[in-house]
């Protein structure tokens, strides 16, 4: 049954392959090591979603070298490939098949006994997702006398009927001593290069302020905040009759409230530290500690169970607060707050300090409580200075339960972006593209549900079947956005989610990806490959856990203009700063500094040659590693970075 679906690929593929640029480009090249011997190189570029079976492969058409003719020489050893195949299971053929994406370089050693004559073909067999060509022939001739001098290299190129789309550069290994010595260039040297003044800090901050205050305000309107408003703003007018010291007491009762949620903040950037921010973007241990945290308070808010604190501390906080006055009575009442409410307030807390925390920011944590306590204190001062807004207050009812369903549900969907990021960084494959969006499918249509009372959780719903206007309305949503995600498992980018999605390489299936892919993840096979193409490489220094990568490469990257420029006109190089691969061996830089992976040594090149250490980060560099153009950091304008694209032409 197999050969009959491999004979009906391949009558297909002479169809299609008729009118459509050739998917397979191979140039060969005869290389001369030494005065005895040379290397037939055969450089095959193929255009994303095509792949050329290894020479092992057993289930498809390998790729074999077959010499006609031969004088003077004679092979030493077998055809080989100068990077390791990809294997992965096809189920067209039913069994796992070995082979190469983008380029790839097949090596034949001969030795050569005096005035040489070669000749032969190379045969491959190709297939991308839908069809496949028939085994196709490269054919080779070389002869010529033995040159006693520097290497001799002779270039041939398979006569095709058209060029392709996209043409992946040649991987090139530096250690090749085929290839004429050139002078030594240092790819590491440090540029200098004028350093924008930049807001994207503060800019950052007031991000994390803003969310956090957003944080805050949810954490209101849930069951362990709400009714306690108007009791406490009651007890302040009540207990005084000088109305002014009851305003003024709950300024402090809301400023209490800052003071210690601000001083957990800087306790977590305290303990910490810059460093220790920064690995918790990618280290496996404290992804996976997150994501395990999340799930179980979004069980929490979902009725699974409750967090709560021992209650003898709030009753013993309570307790001292009745036994004092003043300014330390009034703290000591928010702190109750603090305590009685954690069974809400923790795991918003927690959600957004693990999101802070990740973000790298020294002072984000800080900052972060700040704006939550901020909303949080904000409406005991405000119903103090103006208590007939007591009265319009919303009563306390099921409403509330319905905001800890739906945060529930929030944090489960976001515990996914957390295992991800470890899957990532460790190459682990188990929360592919499809299957994350899958699940974030799942979550929103199981919210539809809930929102229209379908199921019930968190004892949220009363019983009563009709549905309000809200929940209406916050249904709609879930059902759309659960709609939107679908296309997705096809390939769509899904623009509105790409910070948070695994990137489009970990997908399986791809209808249309315009979004350029890495050419190479080593920097100095890139530049290599560069300088032998003639063309600038584009450096783009990022991350798996970086956000705001793959928020450049969805909504920049994926315009056609962008698209078109980095795949004709750079070499691509992508540097993962927290990639986890083990080194060979480790690098030790000096007694504060040892590269003990690849995502080390990117990070470690980053900052001494750029003096910078934030993703996403792009630079243009020549083949000699010189500075073609002012590096370009995060910003979302496709105009700012086509024109930054198009610098190195203009100087």
């Amino acid at each position: 049954m197999r050969y009959l679906f491999v004979i009906i690929a391949i009558c297909l593929g002479l169809t299609a392959m008729a009118q459509m640029p050739a998917p397979v480009n191979v140039e060969t090249k005869f290389m001369q090591s030494s005065d005895t011997t040379a290397k037939i190189v055969f450089v095959v570029n193929i255009i994303p979603g095509w792949h050329v079976y290894a020479v092992d492969e057993e289930m498809a058409t390998p790729t074999t070298l077959t010499v006609e003719d031969i004088k003077g020489c004679r092979l030493n050893g077998k055809l080989t490939a100068d990077k390791p195949s990809i294997a992965k299971y096809d189920e067209a053929f039913m069994g796992e098949t070995r082979f190469y994406e983008h380029s790839v370089m097949f090596t034949q050693e001969i030795v050569m006994t005096g005035d040489y004559a070669i000749s032969g073909y190379m045969e491959y067999g190709a297939c991308n997702n839908t069809m496949c060509l028939p085994p196709t022939a490269v054919n080779f001739s070389f002869d010529g006398k033995v040159q006693k001098t520097k290497p001799v290299v002779e270039t041939r190129k398979q006569d095709v009927v058209a060029e392709p789309v996209v043409v992946a550069p040649v991987e090139i290994s530096l250690a090749d001593s085929s290839v004429e010595p050139e002078p030594v260039v240092d790819l590491w040297a440090p540029v200098s290069y004028e350093k924008p003044t930049s807001s994207e800090s503060a800019t950052s901050l007031w991000l994390i302020f803003w969310s956090c205050f957003l944080g805050g305000f949810l954490a209101l309107l849930t069951p362990c905040v709400w009714p306690i408003i108007p009791m406490t703003v009651s007890f302040f007018l009540k207990r005084t009759k000088d109305k002014g010291k009851g305003i003024r007491d709950s300024f402090l009762y809301g400023l209490s409230i800052i003071v210690i949620y601000l001083v957990l903040g800087l306790a977590i950037t305290l303990f910490a530290g810059p460093n220790a921010l920064n690995a918790l973007s990618t280290n496996a241990v404290f992804n996976l500690v997150f994501t395990a945290m999340l799930i179980v308070f979004g069980l929490s808010f979902l009725g699974a169970f409750e967090i709560t604190l021992p209650s003898s501390w709030s009753n013993a906080v309570d307790q001292k607060a009745e036994r004092t006055t003043g300014i330390i009575s009034i703290f000591l009442m928010a702190f109750t707050l603090a305590l009685v409410s954690f069974s809400c307030t923790g795991p918003i807390i927690g959600f957004l300090l693990v999101e802070v925390s990740t973000a790298g920011n020294l002072i984000g944590p800080a900052v972060g409580m700040l704006g939550f306590a901020t909303a949080l204190a904000l409406p005991f001062t405000l119903f103090a200075m103006f208590p007939s807004m007591l009265q319009k207050m919303p009563r306390s009812g099921s409403w509330m339960m319905t905001v800890k369903v739906v945060l529930g549900f929030v944090e489960l969907a976001f515990a996914l972006k957390f295992f991800s990021v470890a899957d990532l960084a460790y190459g682990w494959h188990l929360l592919d593209r499809e299957v994350f969006i899958c699940i974030w499918s799942a979550l929103a249509f199981l919210l539809g549900l809930f929102l229209i009372k379908k199921i019930n959780l968190g004892h949220a719903n009363d019983g009563d079947s009709d549905v309000s206007a809200f929940r209406f309305v916050g249904a709609v949503a879930s059902f759309a956005f659960c709609l939107y995600l679908i296309p997705g498992l096809w390939g769509a980018p899904l623009k509105a989610i790409s910070a948070f999605c695994p990137p489009m390489k970990t997908q399986d299936f791809v209808v249309v990806d315009k979004t350029p892919h890495a050419q190479y993840t080593d920097y100095e096979q890139g530049m290599a490959a560069a300088k032998m193409q003639g063309k600038p490489a584009l450096v783009d220094f990022t991350g798996h856990g970086c956000v705001n990568c793959r928020k450049m490469e969805q909504s920049v990257w994926s315009d056609p203009q962008v698209a078109r420029m980095i795949n004709e006109d750079f070499v691509l190089i992508s540097l993962y700063v927290d990639d986890k691969t083990a080194l060979a061996e480790r690098v030790v830089i000096d007694e504060n500094t040892i590269l003990r992976t690849v995502g080390d040594k990117w990070s470690h090149l980053q900052r001494t040659k750029f003096s910078v250490n934030a993703q996403p980060f792009y630079t243009i560099l020549d083949g000699d590693g010189n500075l073609l153009a002012q590096p370009y950091a995060f910003d979302e304008s496709v105009n700012h970075f086509v024109s930054f694209l198009k610098s190195p032409a203009n100087k």
